[in-house]
């Protein structure tokens, strides 16, 4: 089951129970209808937002990175637009079989009730969220982030080669170099030995003339 569906589900019925009280109480204390209202609505938000701030808790503390963190908004926006919908059909449905419940017709129920069960879910949960991840970030230590180049350098396939071919040219190109130099060397008598043995400086090109 997916996260949103399982938020969804239980505050839909959550909703249901909430308005089933309202009309419980109301009917019991008709003259504190507003208060009793007011709290039901506080305590479901309550519940939203102590189950958010779980989920924005875990998530900081799985990813660090907050640029690697899920998208708890998607969440918890289509876990408040499901309960919104199926906790107003429901309670449509328990209306015309409990007259104490107070609920208006179909259409009202999953569209304007519907809009307002979504609106103080959301809002609540999301809540819950951002404050449950400044709690985490705040005991945990500084993330070293890794700038897009650096990703890009370390999958460069090019990159890659070049670096690892390059040293292997510039030893190749002092190779050729040092032998070069020591075939001149070796190709030139020094005058010192050539006064020694009696004979002028010779090279290969003058024993190739002679």
């Amino acid at each position: 089951m997916s996260k949103w569906l399982l938020r969804g589900l239980v505050f839909a019925a959550l909703m249901v129970v909430v308005r089933l009280l309202q009309g419980a109480l109301i009917n019991a204390f008709e003259s504190s209808a507003l208060i009793i209202s007011i709290a039901l609505v506080v305590a479901y938000a309550v519940a939203a937002f102590i189950w958010g701030n779980i989920d924005g808790r875990a998530d900081a503390r799985a990813n660090p990175d907050p640029d690697r963190r899920g998208d708890l908004a998607m969440t918890w926006l289509l876990a408040g637009l499901f309960a919104g919908i199926v906790s107003g059909f429901v309670s449509w449905l328990i209306s015309l079989f409990y007259d104490n419940l107070y609920a208006e017709g179909l259409l009202n129920e999953v569209t304007t009730f519907a809009a307002f069960t979504a609106l103080l879910t959301f809002v609540a949960a999301i809540a819950g969220v951002s404050l449950g991840r400044v709690l985490v970030d705040r005991k945990a230590p500084p993330v070293q982030r890794r700038s897009a180049e650096d990703d890009r350098a370390d999958t460069d396939v090019f990159a890659a080669v070049g670096a690892r071919d390059y040293p292997e040219d510039d030893r190749e190109a002092e190779g050729a170099q040092a032998a070069r130099t020591d075939q001149i060397g070796t190709t030139v008598t020094s005058p010192r030995e050539s006064e020694e043995a009696g004979t002028a400086p010779t090279t290969t090109e003058g024993r190739q003339q002679a």
